[in-house]
């Protein structure tokens, strides 16, 4: 099937206007980026997705809201950019309301977006996408942005070439649970000699194993399965108890992290919400497939993690307690505990 034009694009989100951008590319059998690259040259300008050209001039803009998606969950957080550590293979942005991990390789497509509302007001966004066209990070300003800075970092970052086209690759299939029941004893020992959270994913690349897979393998007392409501049992107890939490949502290029008390939990419809000022998040709790308890030691204690998967094995989001409080991380510990283990059979 041929693609749209960029003026068939724009004909269609006219005729859309309140759609989802991500519903509207897939509706046009598109990339969200290809639908974004439609309006350069109007109201898209095309600038460079390097992040140690961007970061800089982001942290000019004062506070911001930084949205970092998948498939299954949104997660929005309103802060400043700044301490910004770059590197070839991975870069942060640390402080408390601001807490990234960013893969450079995945930043491939940038943009500068001015999307006019209905009350007549602008709002301006950087827009970054991957090789596919998936959205890989968003900066949206605020009421109290310096707006002033906006046109002067624009015209830094502009690309040569400002084509509304957008050539993309194939999106990269998720992959799904690796187990090899022969390694079971071999991924315990493993486990048992784990000093830090990060470790765990080099130890199961070098058993050839992915994190999924690993869960289903390694049984108690490394992991065990939690029914799919865990997720929102556990963040309505910690908005109930005001107990803080850390809340992991990513895709390829981003890792987005709220640490914190949360307040205001909401189901509607599909999506479990948490709505309160400077942190958002939208979960679709339909796409959940399995969650599970997993315990990993670190030189602070074990961290005792809640993590949900969708049919296809991706990873949804991670929710842990914050280490370095002990006093809330044994209350996070007590309160995961204290959920009901899925009695259902998880296949092998």
């Amino acid at each position: 099937m041929a693609h749209p034009t960029p003026s068939e694009i724009r004909a269609a989100r006219l005729e859309n206007p309140n759609m989802r951008p991500r519903d509207l590319a897939d509706q046009l059998g598109i990339s969200e980026a290809q639908l974004v690259a439609a309006d350069t040259g109007r109201d898209v300008v095309r600038i460079t997705a390097d992040m140690d050209q961007l970061m800089p001039l982001v942290n000019r803009l004062g506070e911001v809201m930084a949205l970092t998606r998948n498939e299954s969950c949104v997660i929005e957080k309103a802060g400043i950019y700044d301490d910004y550590r770059g590197g070839p293979h991975a870069a942060l942005v640390v402080n408390h309301e601001i807490d990234l991990r960013m893969f450079p390789k995945h930043w491939v497509h940038g943009f500068a977006v001015s999307k006019t509302l209905e009350d007549g007001s602008e709002r301006l966004s950087i827009q970054i996408f991957d090789a596919a066209g998936d959205s890989v990070h968003k900066i949206f300003l605020r009421d109290n942005s310096v707006v002033e800075e906006w046109d002067s970092m624009i015209e830094v970052l502009k690309l040569p070439g400002q084509s509304d086209t957008l050539t993309v690759e194939p999106r990269a299939d998720v992959e799904p649970a690796r187990t090899d029941l022969a390694k079971t004893d071999q991924l315990r020992d493993s486990w048992d000699e784990i000093t830090d959270t990060h470790q765990f994913l080099q130890m199961v690349r070098k058993l050839k194993l992915n994190r999924l897979g690993a869960y289903r393998m390694a049984g108690a007392p490394y992991v065990r399965p939690l029914p799919n409501s865990a997720v929102g049992t556990v963040l309505h107890r910690a908005a109930e108890t005001g107990l803080p939490i850390m809340v992991f949502v990513g895709n390829m290029g981003c890792i987005e992290i709220h640490t914190g008390p949360i307040n205001e939990v909401r189901q509607i419809g599909h999506w479990l919400n948490v709505l309160d000022p400077g942190f958002n998040l939208h979960l679709r709790s339909d796409h959940i497939a399995e969650v599970w308890q997993a315990k990993k030691a670190t030189r602070r204690g074990d961290a005792i993690s809640v993590e949900a998967f969708d049919a296809h094995g991706a990873l949804i989001l991670q929710i842990f307690g914050v280490l370095a409080d002990p006093k809330a991380a044994e209350s996070w510990n007590k309160l995961v505990l204290s959920l009901d283990e899925h009695s259902q059979e998880i296949p092998a």
